[in-house]
């Protein structure tokens, strides 16, 4: 295998591993918190204006005043209905829990139950809770003389994330089964070919069984708020009972009567705004807003969004390992916003919601690991001499005055040996500079393999002289050191030139040996092994020379 097709083998290989963790930490949600701030911040500035369909008749803290305390006798809600009734209304959900009988009397009740069959088309609650403390839940529907006389039942389950913000929500619910539809949803089914068809949302996989005592949901949605609280049209409960509405305003719209006044039903937290808060019945307004004109967003299912996650990672680390690309950076960014703008299109285009914080994290942190890792390349680059791969004079100077340190603070020998590449010169004229280089990565090879531990170091300074440190070494073992790279060098036979069989390149190698004091300085090193190098050349080349200052400089 060629070395260009091993490259693009590992460039390959780095981006499939890098698109398997990003399709991972895809599925396992781990950055909902940076896709639900990225969520919130879109759709708060995406808001419409509602088209009238909907209105809410709030029991509002007015109403409270005028018709007494909570709860009110039931056929106070039956004069109610009969006033929708006359104004022509589509439907009425009736938001309130009406699990008890009334405790004025059965006949509440049943007045109650013949206003609600007089106007039909009445969607009532069903609700979960537990019977007893740590029991399992049960489905809380009407009481049964209310709840025969609705015309639907629909489950009013909100779905509350980590954080206590709705986001989404499950059109079918239920226990055991998910055989109750929304309560919005409940309610516009009852007019035919008004209900979206087939159900939008993100499907229960059918391998999940529900038990029979578990709140089962399926066909998850995200909900398109047309914006923060109070958006809708609110009437007051009390003014509806007085005839104080306009029936204009009512007829021909869907109807939701919901408890709105302070204290008395929890409210909750939408991306629409940080702090105010939505009442129950202007949350199901939203949801019929939205099924009645396909506005529900519909989470990408996980498997294509590991998938596109996967397929944006790999590309763009495939891109910004090219050897040839100069500016990595704008291929991370470019990708980066490209994964924000293609999840901002399909939602807006297609209401289809592709989380993106995790392709954008995995990106950012695919071009810091490529810095990290040609900030070390450019590091030992800068150490290195390019062309023995030998530490260079930067990294020999900084590697000798650190070990010069030690050796001082252990009272250890320190040994250094330089080394000259005898008639170099000759050899180049004669064979030209592709053979020189090609030697001297040869002697390069020799003294590297003589550097066994981890702290020697083997260093060209350039041209034909090397260098090599030897920390905690008497002289005795650097002399062995150097009897080795110069028995090696002997091996390698490197003649030049055709005159003379005799024309052969070798080493000079001058060895110093010391315990350095505090007067020892990196000067007094170089200079007494430079010193036993010339005289290693004046006995006549191809040898080594050692001395040695036995004894801790005072």
């Amino acid at each position: 295998m060629t070395f260009g097709a091993r490259s693009w083998l590992l460039r390959g290989a780095t981006a499939l591993v890098v698109a398997g963790l990003a399709a991972l930490l895809t599925v396992s949600g781990a950055t909902w918190r940076l896709d639900d701030f990225f969520y919130d911040l879109h759709l708060s500035e995406w808001g419409y204006a509602p088209d009238d369909d909907v209105v809410i008749v709030a029991i509002d803290d007015r109403s409270l005043n005028e018709l007494g305390q909570w709860p009110w006798p039931r056929d106070i809600h039956a004069q109610m209905l009969d006033r929708l009734g006359y104004a022509g209304v589509r439907g009425v959900a009736l938001d309130l829990v009406l699990t008890e009988p009334d405790r004025n009397g059965d006949q509440h009740d049943r007045t109650l139950a013949a206003a609600m069959r007089r106007l039909g088309r009445v969607a009532l609650p069903v609700i979960t809770a537990p019977l007893r403390q740590n029991a399992p839940p049960v489905e809380v529907l009407p009481t049964p003389l209310i709840a025969t006389a609705a015309t639907t039942l629909g489950h009013t389950d909100i779905e509350l994330d980590a954080e206590g913000t709705t986001r989404g929500m499950y059109l079918k619910a239920g226990l055991g089964e998910s055989r109750w539809s929304a309560l919005g949803l409940a309610l516009i089914g009852l007019e035919p070919g008004t209900a979206p068809h087939p159900l939008p949302g993100l499907r229960r996989p059918r391998s999940q069984q529900g038990s029979p005592y578990q709140w089962t949901r399926d066909n998850y949605v995200r909900i398109r708020f047309a914006g923060p609280p109070g958006t809708f049209g609110q009437v007051s409960y009390a003014d509806v009972i007085n005839g104080q509405v306009p029936t204009e305003l009512l007829r021909g719209r869907w109807i939701v009567v919901g408890v709105t006044a302070t204290g008395l039903v929890p409210s909750y937290l939408t991306p629409m705004a940080d702090d105010a808060r939505m009442h129950g019945a202007e949350y199901q307004a939203n949801v019929i807003e939205m099924l009645l004109h396909d506005r529900a967003i519909v989470p990408l299912h996980p498997l294509w969004q590991a998938l596109l996650a996967a397929a944006m990672l790999f590309a763009v680390v495939l891109l910004m390992l090219h050897p040839r690309l100069e500016r990595p950076l704008l291929v991370t960014g470019s990708g980066a916003l490209l994964t924000a703008i293609g999840s901002v299109a399909l939602l807006r285009l297609g209401n289809v919601w592709f989380a993106p914080a995790t392709t954008i994290v995995m990106i950012a942190l695919a071009y810091l690991l490529w810095v990290i890792g040609h900030l070390r390349h450019w590091r030992r680059e800068a150490n290195l001499d390019t062309l023995t791969q030998l530490g260079n004079r930067r990294r020999f100077d900084h590697v000798l005055q650190r070990e010069l340190a030690s050796a001082r603070r252990t009272r250890a020998p320190l040994s250094l040996a330089l080394i000259d590449v005898d008639f170099f010169k000759a050899y180049n004229d004669a064979e030209g500079h592709r053979a020189g280089d090609k030697l001297l990565r040869e002697i390069a090879e020799i003294i590297a393999a003589h550097a066994r531990r981890p702290r020697d170091l083997a260093a060209r300074f350039g041209g034909d002289e090397f260098a090599l440190i030897l920390p905690d070494t008497h002289v005795e073992g650097a002399a062995r050191v150097a009897d080795g790279i110069l028995d090696d060098m002997r091996k390698l036979d490197a003649r030049y030139g055709k005159a003379s069989a005799d024309q052969r390149v070798s080493l000079s190698i001058g060895l110093y040996t010391c315990v350095p004091g505090v007067h020892t300085h990196v000067r007094t090193l170089f200079d007494a092994a430079d010193a036993a190098l010339y005289q290693a050349k004046e006995n006549g080349r191809d040898r080594r020379v050692a001395s040695r200052l036995g004894s801790a400089e005072p």
